[in-house]
């Protein structure tokens, strides 16, 4: 396929084909990310994002039963864009099942609750929606854009509209200075938004970030790999979703944990004090990655 510069999909979308419709994101001011920072925001024309659908129906029609909408919050294109994408992804492969992509809360609040119910009839059934941590004052740090109310209306309408969440949190991107806020204010959004998955990611100072530069001037210091253990704790045990599927398979990550909350609560938060203890061992510092 015809992709532009690197691309980027969760650990879920391992096995999806990856349609770039975007290029870029729209908001690009995260502190944290360089995933974007060398493209300039654009919508593919329609005519492109097409043909690249037929491309990859006449290669792996058969084989593709999920698609992974890219950039980083493709939810940004007016519906005109997206229904004959949708349409087309529908026509061109019969075994599809799932349509996804990133989002931001300021996405979903900009669709109206017809458009979003629109989508999700045409088959855009999930959004990964990343807040990072539900205290304002490190998405206000972090320049993220929104706050725990958006997120929560954003969740809300998304679940109207009959749409999958995936959210995702970030441990250690508050900083020594309000891990605990972080990791309790966290686990009150979880609840709030009530998503069907929750994914905890490790924070990586990447070089050349706002957030990096914070570091090398001391204004960030990143928590301690118990620190962020203990984040992880504190964010499982305090979280009530309905029922969601947890992981924190990304690469970046110390853990792997896997299971249901609150269904396997207790188990999880077992496996964490057991790693707190030295019992499980944590992924090596080489083998960790974006």
């Amino acid at each position: 396929m015809r992709y532009e510069g690197t691309v980027f999909r969760p650990p879920s979308e391992a096995n999806s084909f990856i349609l770039q419709a975007t290029i870029g994101c729209s908001w690009n001011k995260c502190t944290y990310c360089d995933m974007y920072r060398e493209k300039d925001f654009r919508i593919r024309s329609l005519a492109d994002t097409l043909e690249d659908l037929a491309l990859a129906s006449e290669r792996y029609g058969q084989r593709v039963d999920k698609i992974f909408v890219a950039d980083g919050d493709a939810l940004v294109m007016p519906l005109d864009h997206w229904l004959p994408i949708l349409e087309a992804a529908q026509s061109e492969f019969p075994h599809l099942r799932r349509v996804s992509c990133y989002a931001m809360a300021t996405n979903v609040q900009a669709k109206s609750d017809q458009e979003l119910k629109t989508l999700a009839d045409a088959g855009l059934t999930r959004l990964y929606i990343g807040p990072e941590t539900g205290d304002d004052a490190t998405m206000k740090r972090i320049a993220k854009g929104s706050r725990f109310a958006d997120h929560v209306e954003a969740a809300e309408k998304a679940h109207a509209a009959g749409m999958e969440l995936s959210v995702i949190a970030m441990l250690g991107v508050a900083g020594v200075e309000r891990s605990q806020q972080h990791a309790e204010a966290t686990a009150e959004l979880i609840t709030a938004m009530d998503p069907a998955f929750f994914a905890a990611l490790t924070t990586t100072v990447v070089p050349g970030t706002p957030m990096a530069k914070l570091q090398e001037s001391e204004r960030f210091v990143l928590p301690s790999i118990e620190t962020m253990l203990g984040e992880l704790r504190t964010m499982v045990a305090l979280a009530t979703p309905t029922d969601a599927l947890f992981r924190t398979n990304h690469a970046s990550n110390y853990l792997s944990l896997a299971g249901r909350l609150p269904a396997d609560r207790e188990r999880i938060l077992a496996d964490i004090d057991r790693a707190l203890d030295g019992d499980i061992p944590l992924r090596p510092e080489w083998s960790r990655g974006l």
